[in-house]
């Protein structure tokens, strides 16, 4: 019974930023609950990720695109389906970053951030979605599939010198809630993940800075920065027959941080 919970044998995931850091630990899990995997990353320079699935026996392809580009992002979906894959999670993982000052924030970063973030987490969403739903439900977990977005802190918090990071973050965790308002009672369920702060490149110059990184540890009850491995478990949860009743929500992964 409690393995059937969170097996996800039969299943097909694409995870977008899995090259590295908590996507790349997300692709794993994933695989190691038994599902096959499409990874989307801008380039074929990194195969580590694809390496590791295949040496759990499981199957990874993977497609381009630069999810910074609109263009790219609306043919994504069609090119993944006219291969004949049947997709039953979608975890859109990947997200950028820009530092400036509120009062020097330029427009050309803002939409960046905003493009990456937000624009191709919808059309993503969508279009896979649209393919989710058209399926009969899953004889293991009793629903179509699911969709998991990497939300933030910044979904809650505001932030410094990170105004489009923070405006990107709040519009996923709305967007998730939107999205799981329609889709929940046909099957297929919608839900987010917010890291809180955690050791990989995107926070290295926190990491760096001896001070502020001293503050943030201090703050967390668990004692440490998170690990990209501590995403395994809650992206499985939330892709498995043991969270067929939750959707909708904003799963907080932060060592406590939001609690204090």
């Amino acid at each position: 019974m409690s393995a059937e919970l969170f097996s996800l044998a039969g299943h097909t995931a694409v995870v977008t930023g899995g090259t590295r850091g908590i996507g790349q630990a997300i692709a794993i899990g994933l695989a190691e609950a038994g599902a096959d995997i499409i990874l989307i990353q801008r380039d074929l320079s990194r195969t580590e990720t694809k390496e590791a699935i295949e040496a759990l026996g499981r199957k990874a392809s993977v497609y381009t695109a630069d999810l910074g580009v609109r263009e790219d992002v609306a043919g994504l979906a069609a090119k993944i389906l006219a291969d004949g894959h049947e997709v039953r999670i979608l975890v859109n993982s990947a997200g950028i970053q820009r530092r400036h000052p509120c009062h020097e924030f330029p427009d050309a970063d803002f939409d960046e951030v905003l493009q990456v973030n937000l624009n191709a987490v919808f059309t993503l969403t969508r279009d896979l979605g649209a393919h989710i739903l058209s399926l009969p439900p899953h004889p293991v977990t009793g629903r179509r599939g699911t969709v998991i977005n990497l939300a933030s802190l910044l979904s809650f918090q505001g932030g410094f010198t990170v105004p489009a990071y923070a405006a990107s973050k709040g519009a996923v965790a709305q967007l998730t809630k939107s999205f799981a308002n329609e889709w929940t009672a046909k099957g297929v369920t919608v839900n987010a993940v917010a890291p809180g702060y955690i050791a990989t490149d995107m926070n290295e110059a926190l990491i760096a800075d001896e001070a502020r990184s001293r503050s943030i540890n201090e703050r967390i009850p668990a004692g440490r920065w998170g690990q990209p491995e501590d995403f395994k478990g809650p992206v499985v949860f939330l892709a498995g027959k043991a969270a067929g009743y939750v959707s909708g929500h904003t799963l907080v992964v932060d060592g406590g941080w939001m609690g204090r």
